[in-house]
């Protein structure tokens, strides 16, 4: 045995006890960090989870409106949404899961139809019957599409006007892209759209006669509760109020430093936060991969939680394409779930997305409240404010990424120049609509990445070589 090899095996014992307490940090407790966490520790890992927020959940997070507690964003589960499934069967769940066949509304020319069934939909007046089977061969032909990269070199716009139709694309389409994306439509590939109707697809592809929507009791307050339960059983260290304000490698160590003064070190760290929150927070980042990192453009959300004495119109999700309305769509959760979890109340969700510079973001709570329930009595003549019990607004300015031109090719890579550093989040999700599901998924996805990119040779046997 030569002296070269004495050292190797020496160095290499050396690594493995280090490799058996080696530490490794989740920033950003939402549904991705949660998972990524529990799927580190399941690994055998010293696992850390940052959330800077007093709660985990980040969107599916809940709160208290009125005398209830419920999701402060909208969120169903459908059949399809395996990946979420599997982990409500792992954590005892499923069986509590309810399931109901919902109904959906269309608001037009100020008047409130249903399309819940294809005779509703041939019934609806504002198209004529070509505009009709255009708009729905659009659809159909949308979710037999395999290649969605394709997509991604297609303007949204152009692709919805070509197959549907002038009328129906100025009649249906343009509304609702713009309450979804504002004037960021005109930037937007098809295969935004080709994702919404994919996931709405999803379960007939699989043999299912028609989509359930689904929730549990307590929302998604109880699966979230269940989750943190679990990671304490894995001892993954659980902080919350930990917000990152840098981050900075030092001899193969990541120093964490937060908002409130103190630090913390780890041998690898996930960011899960949003893009640009990142490239601030790793200052050490090659200045391509910042560039890459910063032009990632996000839509935001305000989000207004309703509670209401008595029903609207009973339709889970009503769109909407006048353009006076102030909000992209109706959701009445209540039509959904139970109205005895919210004490016999109706739960509405009034969304608002917006782009950087968006006039909403001027607003006071009590001035978007205004606007929001004088459109809602404009909409529902038998709604008066005297039914209003609560009105609460959520405003998060990095909801999901804005699905741009050849956006897959834009994408950063999750393992960064910075050894041991990772950022994987929402801009990741490149053939699917932002929901738990996708989170879910996307973090059963990279984990394999993840180990394995830790698992190559470590620096003291590279310097021994």
């Amino acid at each position: 045995m030569d002296c070269g090899e004495t050292v190797f095996r020496k160095t290499n014992n050396n690594y493995r006890m280090k490799a058996q307490t080696e530490t490794w940090a989740v920033v950003g407790g939402g549904m991705l960090g949660m998972t990524l966490a529990h799927r580190l520790a399941q690994a055998g890992k010293q696992v850390t989870l940052y959330e800077s927020a007093p709660q985990f959940g980040g969107l599916a997070s809940a709160w208290q409106i009125g005398d209830i507690t419920w999701d402060r964003h909208y969120h169903v589960t459908l059949l399809s949404d395996t990946h979420l499934r599997s982990l409500l069967n792992e954590l005892g769940l499923e069986n509590e899961m309810r399931w109901v066949e919902t109904k959906t509304g269309f608001y037009t020319d100020e008047k409130l139809y249903s399309m819940s069934n294809s005779v509703e939909f041939l019934k609806f007046p504002p198209l004529n019957l070509i505009d009709k089977f255009r708009l729905g061969a659009t659809i159909f032909y949308a979710s037999r599409i395999q290649d969605w990269k394709k997509l991604e070199h297609i303007p949204v716009a152009d692709w919805l006007r070509k197959l549907s139709g002038k009328r129906t694309f100025e009649k249906i389409w343009l509304p609702l892209l713009r309450a979804k994306l504002s004037d960021n439509y005109q930037q937007t590939s098809a295969a935004f759209i080709w994702t919404t109707i994919a996931r709405m697809y999803a379960a007939r592809r699989t043999g299912l006669k028609k989509e359930m929507f689904g929730y549990m009791s307590g929302g998604y307050a109880r699966l979230l509760e269940r989750l943190a339960e679990k990671l304490r059983e894995e001892n993954v260290a659980l902080k919350l109020n930990s917000t990152v304000t840098q981050t900075t490698t030092i001899n193969h160590t990541i120093k964490l430093e937060f908002a409130d003064g103190h630090q913390a070190e780890h041998d690898h760290v996930v960011f899960t936060i949003p893009s640009n929150v990142a490239a601030r927070v790793c200052p050490q980042l090659r200045e391509d991969e910042k560039h890459k990192l910063n032009g990632i453009q996000y839509q935001g959300i305000v989000c207004a939680s309703v509670l209401l004495k008595k029903p609207l119109a009973g339709f889970y999700v009503t769109n909407i394409t006048e353009t006076w309305v102030p909000f992209t769509a109706v959701i009445e959760m209540s039509a959904l779930v139970d109205r005895q979890e919210f004490g016999g109340q109706s739960l509405v969700y009034l969304p608002k997305y917006f782009a950087a510079g968006d006039p909403i973001l001027n607003l006071s709570d009590e001035e978007i409240e205004d606007k929001f329930i004088s459109a809602l009595e404009r909409m529902y003549p038998h709604l008066s404010r005297e039914d209003v019990m609560a009105f609460k607004i959520s405003r998060v300015r990095n909801v999901f990424p804005l699905p741009t031109l050849r956006y897959s090719e834009q994408v950063p890579t999750m393992e960064t120049s910075l050894p041991g550093v990772f950022i994987v989040n929402s801009s990741h999700i490149l053939n699917g609509t932002l929901n738990v599901n996708e989170g879910i998924k996307l973090a059963e996805h990279v984990m394999p990445k993840l180990l394995a990119a830790t698992q190559t040779t470590p620096a003291i046997l590279r310097q021994v070589a």
